[in-house]
């Protein structure tokens, strides 16, 4: 499924895979979110409710530019900076352009939305 992460104003394509977690947060959409920074790699936000975790890995090594779930805290992440492996991450998708990755490490806040 196609998706546009509008991040601080400026719009970016992204792609979710097709996984029990990623069609669970396309029903979420659509979705502004406030972003705090972690470990200087990612930026996390807390979902209103949790995503299925069927059929999803024990673990994830994200690389910048994917968009993941943090099961054990329910947590939507956006990841600027590769990410060494850690259990109970999922991956949901991925930004379409390497080019915008950057803009997450300064973004504050995101809209994403559904592409119909």
């Amino acid at each position: 499924m196609d998706i546009r992460v509008t991040i601080d104003g400026r719009p970016v394509d992204a792609t979710l895979n097709d996984s029990p977690p990623a069609r669970d947060f396309a029903e979420l959409l659509p979705l502004t979110l406030e972003l705090e920074d972690f470990h200087q790699a990612e930026k996390v936000v807390d979902l209103s409710s949790g995503l299925s975790t069927s059929g999803g890995p024990e673990g994830a090594a994200p690389r910048a530019g994917d968009v993941g779930y943090y099961a054990p805290w329910g947590q939507l992440v956006l990841y600027y900076r590769d990410v060494p492996y850690a259990d109970g991450i999922i991956i949901l998708g991925r930004l379409a352009d390497d080019r915008d990755i950057g803009q997450l490490a300064t973004a504050s806040k995101v809209t994403v939305d559904a592409v119909r």
